[in-house]
């Protein structure tokens, strides 16, 4: 599962995504520094981690991780190829979800592609490329979908009806996602169609350091134009955030961070929400030898669940023993879970909830 970075040239994606993970992507004033896209596996900061190592006391431990992509910056025209366009359309398709960075901040010394400051306009220029490369893919489906309607296959006439749905929102300038499909026929096609414009969206406010706190304008005009898409909003300062990620010791950053008024790095809080945008949670499995954080689908069951640690614990899953994250924290080992009666034992049908702390027994 992975999260793109995407938005216009020089408007802090590669210094976002050096920011969030240990590659070094290339950051410099000027478009298409960025060629090939840079992966990196970000550690997901989850405080209930260190609270299980300080009670386990543990060899090692293992957190969960999310793929974060840098993909170079988009230009008008790239739908039809302009700068590196397919390329990098490509490499959106490519992802599950997208991270989209608006320059939300005043700065002459920064070259802006278009010449000003204005994330709306951004965020329309991205809008209507990723549409237009989606109306293209719709209007090839349709062709071949509407041939095999003519012929009387019913599959074809709910696809045909979906489609052209899609390409009248579309036309008005609306993605994807906001088509919301009729059936459970419906949803497998629309996810089967593999679209860019229904992929998830994260909107990123890059903002200078005074707006770091409370935002600003231009965050306040972003949030207005998104409130009906069901996306997600969040600024974060993030040349202050590349400066964090420089200072040597975890206290040098908190001194930093309590200076600004900040509690956490805001890349924190964004791995976190790119985590959620990509409907990810975390159980954990807890011992002597190792407190590990493992990442599943939201609504995956416990045979589903087992079988992220290896293929043969789905197989031969029996049951599960489950301990809830609070319960663990409240009795403060799993001995005494079990004496208070909190821990259960779960079958096949079990859905993993956030948090849980579980045990696997399997027979292959």
């Amino acid at each position: 599962m992975k999260a793109g970075i995407v938005g216009l040239p020089n408007v802090g994606k590669s210094t976002l995504f050096n920011c969030l993970s240990n590659a070094k992507a290339q950051s410099a004033n000027f478009p298409f520094c960025t060629i090939e896209p840079n992966v990196g596996v970000v550690n997901v900061p989850d405080p209930r981690l260190l609270k299980l190592e300080e009670l386990v006391n543990p060899e090692r431990v293992v957190p969960a991780t999310v793929d974060i992509v840098d993909i170079a910056g988009l230009v008008k025209g790239a739908s039809k190829g302009e700068g590196l366009g397919n390329q990098f359309l490509g490499n959106i398709r490519e992802c599950n979800a997208i991270i989209h960075v608006l320059r939300c901040f005043d700065n002459d010394n920064i070259v802006h592609v278009d010449g000003s400051v204005n994330p709306i306009r951004d965020k329309e220029t991205i809008d209507i490329e990723l549409q237009l490369k989606d109306l293209e893919t719709v209007e090839k489906r349709l062709e071949k979908a509407r041939k095999a309607a003519k012929v009387g296959a019913k599959e074809a006439q709910v696809e045909v009806a979906l489609l052209e749905r899609i390409k009248d929102a579309l036309l008005q300038a609306k993605s994807a996602r906001t088509v919301q499909p009729q059936s459970q026929d419906e949803a497998d096609l629309l996810e089967a169609f593999q679209l860019i414009t229904t992929k998830p969206v994260l909107y990123v406010c890059n903002v200078d350091e005074s707006s770091a706190v409370n935002g600003n304008k231009y965050v306040d005009q972003v949030r207005e134009l998104v409130k009906d898409e069901n996306a997600e909003v969040m600024y974060l300062a993030v040349g202050t955030e590349a400066d964090i990620t420089e200072l040597e010791t975890f206290e040098e950053r908190q001194m930093f961070l309590e200076d600004l008024g900040l509690k956490e790095p805001g890349a924190s809080a964004l791995i976190r929400a790119a985590y959620k945008l990509l409907t990810l949670q975390t159980y954990f499995t807890a011992g002597v030898k190792e407190v590990r954080a493992w990442t599943i689908n939201i609504g995956n069951t416990a045979p589903q669940a087992a079988g992220v640690i290896h293929t043969d614990f789905e197989k031969g899953f029996i049951r599960a023993e489950v301990i809830a994250y609070d319960d663990y924290v409240t009795f403060g080992t799993e001995a005494k879970v079990k004496e208070a009666g909190k821990l259960r034992v779960e079958g096949k049908e079990y859905i993993v909830k956030d948090g849980d702390v579980m045990h696997f027994r399997f027979n292959v």
